[in-house]
């Protein structure tokens, strides 16, 4: 069912957003963000038997599997997960998929923390709970049941790139994936078709740290240069992981507390300020719609 509803309303999900809101969409939480918060719900659910599932609205992005209750209530979460941007929870017979959406985040409560207005979704487990709350409702909670396939084969996740912490991600692979794409590099990136989770704050980051040119197309980049993007890539996403996220407005983790690594940014958000390497002033272009911040002189 839900992928009828999917195929129907996704490819048509940015015109029902109002400009406002579009551009919120553009920062809306990235991998870093989604694994800070698994690592912090994980000790708290892993091994916990589910005892109450509760809604709060019909859906959110798409509508609410109204049947979780009875799928989960007395059974074991058997660990958690990440693929994307997607925080998984994995039961013997299938897996929740939950998303973030543009402003969503989850904590960890005592039992009885009375709900609030923008609190859509409770996983009780015993004494304690995960509640997801998401002020704009764009976020997810999906459930793929084991018998329905592989999970790697969801609609939302089988298009899905190389996870950029795995070993299986390298510069070779990158470099062999991009020969036929004269793409600009960032938007290489952010289609997420190569690799996965490397948003459009890390995507310029990465970007400066490794001296490339945002615009460069991406079949023009050498072996060599990729070798650097790629530990680029993995040097800041470990390094905001490290932080607790980013500095989005709306990020909050598990624990209730907001990112930090806005605190490190060397290119992003700092249109017209200097250079924190050679002092050139920082340069912001639109590409694709998404605002693209690099330093002229030091990325070629």
């Amino acid at each position: 069912m839900f992928q009828k509803v999917h195929r129907k309303y996704i490819s048509r999900l940015c015109h029902f957003i109002p400009d406002a809101l579009f551009q919120r969409c553009l920062t809306m939480p990235e991998l870093p963000e989604v694994e800070v918060t698994r690592r912090g719900v994980a000790p708290h659910l892993d091994g916990r038997i589910v005892t109450a599932v509760t809604f709060r609205h019909r859906g959110l992005r798409w509508p609410f599997p109204l049947e979780l209750p009875a799928l989960l209530v007395g059974r074991e979460v058997r660990g958690t997960g990440r693929r994307g941007k997607y925080l998984l929870l994995r039961f013997d017979h299938g897996t929740v998929i939950i998303h973030l959406g543009m402003s969503g985040h989850l904590r960890i409560l005592e039992l009885g923390v009375e709900p609030q207005k923008h609190d859509h979704f409770d996983l009780v487990v015993g004494r304690r709970l995960l509640r997801l709350t998401d002020p704009r409702r764009f976020g997810a909670v999906l459930w793929h049941a084991d018998a329905d396939g592989p999970l790697e084969q969801h609609v939302l996740l089988a298009g899905l790139g190389l996870e950029p912490l795995e070993d299986v991600f390298s510069a070779q692979i990158l470099y062999q994936k991009t020969r036929n794409r004269s793409a600009p590099i960032k938007q290489v990136l952010l289609a997420g078709d190569i690799v996965v989770g490397v948003g459009n704050i890390y995507a310029s980051e990465s970007l400066f740290r490794a001296g490339i040119n945002p615009k460069t197309p991406a079949h023009r980049i050498s072996l060599a240069r990729y070798e650097r993007l790629v530990d680029a890539i993995r040097i800041i996403l470990a390094a905001a992981i490290e932080k607790g996220g980013s500095t989005l407005r709306d990020f909050i983790g598990a624990d209730g507390q907001s990112g930090y690594f806005q605190q490190s940014y060397f290119v992003y958000d700092r249109a017209g300020l200097p250079c924190r390497n050679c002092g050139a002033l920082i340069t912001q272009i639109k590409q694709g719609q998404r605002s693209t911040f690099y330093c002229k002189k030091c990325q070629k």
